[in-house]
């Protein structure tokens, strides 16, 4: 099974805030945005125009892959609060 498919097994229930809180001047001097390739469901994307970096924080998997990889240490993550989130089931 590829990984697109083992991402739709999964069950979403987002919160209307963002869990995910990245400091956008430390973001804006990044110099390899490695957030916006390295998470898997895609929730960061840089917007060139605007430099600024768009969290589609909806999408998240909770993985720590974003924090870990970011140059500048300026991811703020925490889990989401409560039930909210994303649920792991067998797929």
């Amino acid at each position: 099974m590829n990984v697109d498919k083992k991402l739709y097994t999964l069950k979403y229930s987002p919160d209307i805030e963002s869990h995910l809180h990245p400091n956008q001047a430390e973001c804006n001097i990044c110099n390899s945005k490695c957030c916006t390739y390295i998470c898997p469901a895609q929730v960061y994307e840089w917007d060139d125009d605007r430099k600024l970096l768009i969290v589609n924080f909806e999408n998240c998997l909770e993985c720590g892959a974003c924090r870990i990889a970011c140059e500048r240490s300026c991811l703020g993550w925490q889990y989401p609060k409560g039930t909210k989130g994303v649920t792991f089931k067998q797929g």
